[in-house]
């Protein structure tokens, strides 16, 4: 009997040491901040990833072509670590680019020549400006450590996008966005002047918006965007 109730004992103690160990577990749920850029970056992979497979199609220049392919397979690799982020987390990732990214993929599928090259980079450049400062953002706001280290992780490989997409628009005589709006809301914020990637904003276009007002990304003057 003694035996018995030692085991018993025993139970009960593994039991108390368990339970608050999955309680704790079970509160540990991302914040809306970090959801909400697993999210948006998601979108924004999935955007680059169909654009840069239009700019090796249609592209007239070769700078458009060899840059296209550089972006789908670094957006792909990135989104391999995006959804493997999410899944762990349990949070769900939409299954398409949203409406504003698919509207400049319908732009970019009924363009050609030297006007598709010249809407595919100002695309990209407006695109690669939301996804630098929501992932900006989420460095300094996020709270799950996994997301943070997403973030910081993609932030380089975004501004090597940027940096190599203004030389190509310098090469092709385009024009590269300055900056503009003010003010800091964070993805999933409610700040009208710099939207989600993917947002409706006028002043900051999302990943693949055509607005010429998007700020460059690395100032400290520019927002970090909301995220859809």
């Amino acid at each position: 009997m003694l035996g018995i109730k030692r085991l018993g004992l025993l139970a009960a103690l593994v039991l108390v040491g368990v339970a608050p160990a999955a309680a704790a577990q079970a509160a540990a749920q991302p914040s809306t901040q970090d959801t909400q850029y697993l999210q948006a970056v998601h979108q924004v992979n999935l955007f680059e990833i169909t654009a840069g497979d239009l700019a090796q199609q249609k592209g007239q220049d070769q700078g458009v072509k060899d840059l296209g392919a550089m972006l789908k397979t670094d957006h792909t690799q990135l989104d391999q670590t995006v959804q493997q982020t999410a899944s762990q987390l349990g949070v769900e990732l939409p299954n398409e680019p949203s409406a504003d990214q698919q509207a400049v993929i319908d732009k970019l599928n009924n363009a050609s020549g030297a006007e598709f090259d010249r809407l595919w980079v100002t695309s990209e450049l407006a695109g690669h400006v939301q996804a630098i400062q929501a992932t900006q953002t989420e460095i300094s706001q996020g709270s799950e450590q996994s997301v943070v280290q997403l973030a910081q992780t993609a932030l380089p490989t975004l501004q090597a996008h940027y940096d190599e997409l203004v030389q190509l628009a310098n090469k092709l005589g385009i024009p590269v966005p300055q900056t503009s709006a003010s003010g800091t809301p964070s993805p999933g914020g409610t700040g009208t002047e710099s939207p989600a990637p993917g947002g409706t904003g006028t002043e900051s276009p999302a990943p693949g918006g055509g607005s010429t007002e998007a700020p460059a990304p690395g100032t400290t003057e520019t927002p970090a965007p909301s995220v859809s």
